[in-house]
């Protein structure tokens, strides 16, 4: 039996940076659609897209092959450049320091192996429709988070 395919676009956002902040995902396969969206207290920009991705892969109910769409470089990057030096230097960056948001790129990283994914960088705020809907999603976090706190 094949792998599923799902398309996943996921953004972050925050209102201050470091502040309260939301992460979006919009997950497609065929013709269905899943929105989902939460909120952190005390968080940044950064944190928040790589949480954006952590619950899109959480939400798959099977390995899949993924096309996963975001506008951060931070997180574009982490994975397809810095990840493996970072895990080879004991989660050190270059330069030696300890790399920021380690809890988040760990948690990520025990799930990037579970899926085939295909990573795409798009211009975020840029008319994409996916991207759009995913920020859309994330400042409904954002929204929701600070109403039930």
């Amino acid at each position: 039996m094949s792998k599923p395919h799902i398309t996943i676009y996921t953004d972050g956002a925050c209102k201050g940076n470091p502040g309260p902040g939301g992460w979006g995902v919009v997950l497609r396969s065929g013709a269905h659609e899943k929105h989902l969206h939460g909120g952190a207290h005390d968080t940044t920009n950064n944190r928040m897209e790589i949480s954006a991705v952590i619950h899109a892969l959480k939400a798959l109910k099977q390995a899949s092959v993924v096309d996963l769409y975001t506008d951060s470089q931070y997180v574009q990057k982490g994975v397809s450049e810095w990840l493996a030096g970072w895990k080879a230097r004991g989660w050190r960056t270059a330069d030696k320091s300890p790399v920021k948001n380690v809890d988040l790129w760990q948690e990520l990283d025990a799930l990037l192996p579970l899926h085939e994914i295909q990573w795409h960088w798009v211009r975020g705020h840029n008319g994409h429709p996916g991207n759009e809907l995913a920020d859309q999603l994330a400042n409904q976090g954002v929204e929701a988070f600070l109403s039930n706190n």
